[in-house]
């Protein structure tokens, strides 16, 4: 091939369309040929991941209430509250983190990396002595967590072809919601076959105490209770534990995947960015056009030179998408979703269940939510990205809205002191709250699209640092929400705080109505001139 040309003053040298197609022609594939749902689904080990080690939780906080006699931490709400935040806390970290690396070193790179970072941290978890040693390595894991929120999304859209790019970046977040799933579904079988979050203690030998009922154990220590059974206290680290088996898989399936084409491309490695697109493009596809589109991109950046944070901030139509990332992270985390997946064996108890009840219910509500992603693939790739958020905000708001007034009015009159449910209330009321959670999270994922808007709105000069920073300040959003739930719950009740999460999605409705733009159907490269052209300099 020929010395490379320049059609822009003070643009790097780069292949002319004729070089292009002599580049597509010559040039190998750089590995075997990878189809792209093979590559997805081995990508999505990080979002199944991510869906595991945040719902896994759930099932896991009633044995944590369990005193260490009993094999558990000995936690009470606010503590419960930071087992939570502190991932969260970790994954903003993560994030940030991880768009900066996958941007210097590589989306793939990156990936592997984090597969590292999921078993590491979930082996001290699983091995913390006391819950000081579980916020570090929760913290650890919250690191692996983020960073595959940043980076799988871009991974996907990057290696997409444009026809299914949409529906390829919302299966990772059904594979987010499927990991969720499989956590309910281990925590259920593991309460099960150890009885439940349940101790006999010598003060009365012939019951049990409910770990569920949250106030229960430090009532038992202000009595002198001394635990006699405890046997069953250990199973929350079988649970957090078995996590490691999808992260070795990720890390094993990525060494197999081929490096992002574009990240080739946006670092001038053409040769390497045409090599990498022929392992995950079928014969038909233009690959020639693609890489052409790719290197349009990069010499408009050349021309314009380094984009620094600051730069983004300061122009207005990249500080205008940096606002609406980052507003679409910070929603997707008001919906409230997190406090369904993190605290539902909580709030079943608080609707009248038992703590092991609850547990094997949430395995129903994770069935619900993955039907619901289900739902959202199809939405995803038929209607408007638009469309799809603003269905997801209203059905939202009213399942919220309608819990709040189950609590209030429903079940509210029939609490006890002791935060525990009379059994004068209406037996229909608790399954009540089972449906109206199942109609939440099912709304909430059939009409998931922020990770999707995500991953096509930012420039590819920005891509992997914008996409960090909004997905980071949805996860200190998330922190926020994980750590007050259970402290509302447990002092506002339950009645009102359904209420104050349901006017917060009124305000996302408008977001989405008024703010958000729409992606579907465009190449990011149109995405980008389409943005600088509507929103100006």
């Amino acid at each position: 091939m020929g010395p490379m040309t320049s059609r822009h003053p003070g643009a790097p040298c780069a292949p002319t369309r004729d070089e292009i197609a002599r580049l597509v022609a010559d040039t190998p594939a750089s590995g075997p040929s990878r189809r792209i749902g093979l590559l997805a689904a081995i990508a999505t080990f990080g979002s199944l991941l991510f869906g595991y080690d945040t719902g896994v939780i759930a099932g896991a906080l009633p044995y944590m209430y369990m005193p260490a006699e009993a094999g558990g931490l000995a936690i009470d709400e606010f503590e419960e509250g930071l087992v939570g935040a502190i991932l969260a806390i970790g994954a903003a970290v993560g994030a940030i983190a991880g768009g900066r690396l996958s941007d210097r070193y590589g989306r793939r790179h990156n990936i592997l990396l984090l597969a590292a970072i999921f078993v590491i941290g979930t082996l001290g978890c699983t091995f913390s002595p006391n819950v000081w040693a579980l916020y570090v390595f929760r913290f650890v894991l919250g690191w692996a967590v983020g960073g595959a929120s940043a980076t799988v999304p871009i991974y996907l859209s990057e290696q997409a072809p444009t026809r299914v790019r949409g529906p390829l970046v919302a299966l990772d977040q059904f594979m987010i919601v499927f990991g969720q799933f499989l956590a309910y579904s281990m925590n259920a079988a593991l309460s099960y076959g150890h009885g439940g979050p349940r101790a006999r203690v010598a003060s009365d030998p012939t019951g049990a105490v409910d770990a569920g009922a949250w106030r229960a154990w430090d009532d038992l220590a202000r009595i002198g209770g001394v635990v006699v059974d405890a046997g069953n206290g250990q199973a929350w680290r079988w649970m957090l534990v078995l996590a490691t088996i999808p992260a070795i898989c990720l890390w094993v399936g990525m060494r197999l995947m081929p490096e992002s084409g574009r990240w080739y491309a946006a670092n001038v490695r053409y040769a390497e960015a045409v090599a990498s697109l022929k392992r995950v493009r079928s014969d038909g596809d233009d690959i020639a056009g693609e890489v052409q589109e790719i290197i349009d991109a990069r010499e408009r950046e050349a021309v314009e030179g380094r984009w620094s944070l600051r730069r983004t901030l300061s122009t207005r139509w990249t500080r205008r998408l940096m606002l609406v990332g980052v507003g679409l992270a910070c929603f997707d985390q008001l919906t409230g979703i997190n406090t369904a997946m993190y605290y539902l064996p909580k709030i079943l108890h608080a609707a009248g269940f038992s703590s092991a009840d609850s547990i094997s219910i949430n395995v129903v509500t994770g069935a619900v939510a993955c039907a619901g992603a289900g739902l959202g693939l199809w939405l995803v790739g038929r209607l408007a990205r638009r469309h799809v958020g603003i269905y997801q905000e209203t059905a939202v708001t009213l399942s919220l809205a309608s819990l709040a007034l189950v609590f209030a009015v429903g079940i509210g009159p029939h609490m006890l002191a002791d935060g525990t449910i009379a059994p004068s209330v209406p037996g229909v009321l608790p399954w009540l709250v089972v449906v109206l959670v199942c109609l939440f999270v099912f709304a909430k994922q059939s009409g998931t699209v922020n990770w999707v808007l995500l991953s096509e709105i930012f420039p590819s000069r920005i891509r992997g640092v914008a996409q960090g920073l909004a997905v980071g300040c949805g996860w200190l959003m998330n922190a926020v929400v994980t750590y007050v739930f259970p402290v509302m719950m447990e002092h506002v009740g339950a009645a009102r705080t359904y209420a104050v999460f349901a006017g917060i999605n009124v305000v996302a409705l408008c977001f989405y109505l008024f703010v958000v733009p729409e992606t579907r159907g465009v190449s990011l490269e149109r995405l980008e001139e389409s943005f600088a052209s509507r929103y100006g300099e």
